[in-house]
């Protein structure tokens, strides 16, 4: 019989916590406690994410999409001065407004997501 542990292999949301908190500094790691104590998420810093910012949302049919062209408006569910939605690897973020960097648009957030919002909509 296969445990429920085994079957859900997304971790408890205690052990999610505990591996978010900064490791103790250890002075010497020889023994395994002394090791487990000082285990880190170093090693997710390297993964690439995919970041997009969404400033709206529409529905359209398929003939009126083939009939786009240079200067063809499409309106869009958001109000102008609403914020941007901020996602990455399409799971909202944060929200915020676009600045101009330089010659470049970007994101100042206002809004970002709870931890533990972002850690249960992981899955």
């Amino acid at each position: 019989m296969v445990s429920e542990k085994q079957e859900n292999s997304r971790p408890e949301p205690e052990e999610i916590k505990e591996l978010l908190q900064e490791p103790d500094p250890v002075i010497n790691s020889d023994s395994p406690a002394e090791e487990k104590k000082s285990r880190s998420l170093d090693f997710l810093y390297d993964i690439p994410l995919q970041v997009s910012v969404e400033i709206g949302r529409c529905r359209m049919l398929l003939k009126d999409l083939l009939k786009m062209g240079e200067g063809y408006v499409i309106e869009l569910d958001k109000l102008a001065g609403e914020p941007l939605d901020l996602y990455v690897n399409s799971k909202l973020i944060a929200r915020g407004e676009a600045v101009m960097v330089g010659d470049k648009f970007g994101i100042r957030l206002t809004d970002v997501v709870s931890t533990l919002n972002r850690i249960e909509n992981l899955g």
